[in-house]
């Protein structure tokens, strides 16, 4: 969702006076379309977040601070000569355009007082960030510099004059119904009405069009020539509710998302309740600058986790190719070596029989005495070999393949094995819910040897490779990594609590020093998936049957399985697991367990789902 022009209206109007007289502290550009200004007032400090990014452009007061480059761009320094130690004496919205215009009072190079704009312009892929010298209208510079080859419109060249974006001629807000009403009778009788608000009149972004003929009693996709009068008339009340009362509205911000459990994914933002949003999860604010920040972190983490999620399993896939490609040789090599194993036999009954053999056969047909039946079984031969040449050649086939199959098979299990642990990773990194699950995952790659430093380099990675940071943000990095994720802990229909790995470092954590030896272990049956260890008392040797359904259904849910019906579930005691010499993360044998088969139902996982204990 972007931000809209009435929503940027109530925005500007909820910052204008804590900022209007706040003096520019500090100026940092953190990322490469995000200017961060460092705001200082009596008794009380902001931080001003101002993004020109294609798919996030926007204004609003924020909290969290962010890891500076080394060397400030450009753009940076500039904004830092003319703006800092200014006072902000302004910020408006021109008209009802998408563009801010904040008036900052400083001192120029000649020591004279005077004032500077800085213009944030949000228009999607085409958004920037512009200062400018009202005195002579000069560009001083733009976050995004680009000439005519790009833009016949105008230029953003530093030095060169500002001129303001192309007018999209809509038409500005109209008091009098019926000649507002005569705009709208006069386009295409045969599109939506949203489709009709939004290319006629200024202000109204799709979402906002939407509401408009939601308020009016219309369908999202009613068409305008199926409008009538009273239509028309409440399309209109609908639409000076929005534009036409703005001034005298009362704000009412909410953030909502698909369902309370997605909180990590906001859908929306919006400064009143609206009705094409009724069924979603609502979150209420205090403040519209609030409703902003929150949408736009909790979309930047999402984003952020997504990369880095998107980064490991492009690793894990390219590993698990060249696994496989080796499996299939080991595979192919297997299958060849153990037609050669026929050879000794061979190699035997040209032995045996010697006598008939002479220098320059290629074949020879001899009984089989191997067979029952003794049926015949017919050579080739080497006319340029003896008859013991011949067999000594098929004793050495034999041997050759007995070699292979003996090399070969050890070979073969162990990229079985290794399939199986990066198959377990895979599953790890697609139900990783959090940053810092995912950057235990990514450590386990380091440690297994799996990330190299150009894997650490890509994008996405990069969030999670080490920086350059000061001695204190480096201790306090120190402090972040020794933090580790904790299990997921459910409850069943009688209270049990059940416990489920979410990564195989975890999983190993889990079983082997946080589970006593005599609670139950559970895993899914030869497929990847979580440890889940259900505690038990000491004099108890297994839980109530209910409990024991619930972890299993649980271990079926967290795995390669899900979704899957009738599950093999594997259930014993800790103290029966074990864990083979130089075995990967998560990878464990056990001989004595029982099993049951389990076909997990929506109702059962959604139940079990909304026990998760929070932290």
């Amino acid at each position: 969702m972007a931000l809209d022009s009435i929503t940027l209206y109530h925005l500007i109007r909820e910052l204008e006076p804590l900022i209007i007289g706040t003096r520019i502290d500090k100026i940092q550009q953190p990322e490469k379309e995000e200017v961060h200004l460092l705001l200082r007032s009596a008794g009380r400090n902001f931080r001003l977040l101002l993004n020109a990014g294609s798919t996030a452009a926007r204004i609003h007061l924020t909290e969290k601070s962010k890891d500076n480059p080394v060397s400030p761009p450009m753009f940076c320094m500039i904004l830092r000569k003319h703006l800092e130690s200014g006072k902000i004496t302004g910020i408006r919205q021109i008209g009802l355009e998408r563009i801010v215009k904040i008036t900052i009072q400083n001192y120029n190079e000649r020591g004279d007082l005077q004032d500077y704009y800085l213009l944030l312009e949000i228009m999607g892929k085409h958004s920037n960030l512009i200062l400018v010298d009202p005195q002579t209208n000069t560009i001083l510079d733009g976050l995004r510099r680009y000439s005519h080859v790009l833009s016949r419109h105008r230029e953003v060249l530093p030095g060169k004059p500002y001129i303001a974006p192309p007018s999209q001629n809509k038409i500005e807000p109209i008091a009098n119904e019926e000649q507002w009403i005569s705009h709208l009778l006069q386009y295409n009788f045969n599109r939506k009405v949203s489709e009709a608000l939004l290319d006629l009149f200024n202000g109204l972004s799709p979402e906002l069009a939407r509401e408009i003929a939601l308020r009016a009693g219309l369908e999202p996709d009613a068409i305008l020539d199926t409008c009538g009068e009273i239509d028309l008339s409440r399309l209109f009340q609908a639409y000076a509710h929005f534009l036409l009362q703005k001034d005298s509205a009362v704000l009412n911000p909410c953030v909502y998302y698909q369902s309370p459990k997605q909180s990590n994914l906001p859908l929306a933002f919006t400064f009143e309740p609206y009705e094409q949003y009724l069924g979603l999860a609502r979150q209420q604010t205090q403040t519209l600058n609030e409703a902003v920040n929150l949408f736009y972190e909790a979309k930047t983490n999402y984003n952020n986790t997504e990369a880095i999620r998107g980064s490991l399993s492009k690793v894990i896939n390219e590993h698990l190719n060249q696994v496989s490609k080796k499996c299939q040789i080991y595979e192919s090599a297997l299958t060849k070596a153990a037609k050669g194993l026929g050879y000794q036999k061979y190699g035997e009954l040209l032995t045996a029989n010697l006598y008939k053999l002479s220098p320059g056969m290629k074949e020879i047909t001899v009984e089989d005495y191997t067979d029952p039946d003794f049926k015949p079984l017919t050579i080739a031969l080497e006319p340029n070999l003896n008859g013991i040449e011949n067999a000594q050649r098929y004793f050495k086939l034999y041997n050759k393949a007995k070699s292979t199959i003996r090399n070969t098979e050890p070979m073969l299990e162990a990229a079985r094995e290794e399939i199986a642990y990066l198959q377990s990773l895979a599953l790890s990194i697609e139900q990783a819910a959090t940053n810092q699950e995912l950057k235990e995952i990514h450590q386990e790659l380091i440690d297994q040897g799996y990330i190299s430093g150009k894997h650490a380099r890509r994008k996405g990675l990069a969030e999670l490779a080490t920086k350059k940071t000061s001695p204190s943000k480096a201790s306090a990095k120190r402090k972040e990594q020794d933090k580790q994720s904790r299990p997921h802990v459910y409850f069943s229909k009688t209270g049990c609590p059940i416990i489920v790995g979410r990564n195989n470092r975890q999983n190993d954590r889990l079983t082997w020093r946080e589970a006593k030896p005599t609670d139950l272990w559970l895993h899914v049956k030869n497929i990847p998936g979580s440890h889940v260890i259900v505690p038990l008392g000491d004099k108890q040797e297994f839980p109530d049957d209910s409990t024991l359904e619930d972890a299993a259904t649980l271990a079926a849910y967290f795995s390669q399985a899900r979704g899957s019906s009738q599950i093999p579930v594997d259930y014993t005691h800790v103290k029966h697991i074990k864990k083979p010499r130089g075995a990967k993360p998560g990878m464990v044998v056990y001989d004595q367990h029982w099993s049951l088969v389990i076909t997990p139902t929506k109702e059962n996982i959604e139940r079990l789902l909304a026990t998760e204990e929070t932290e």
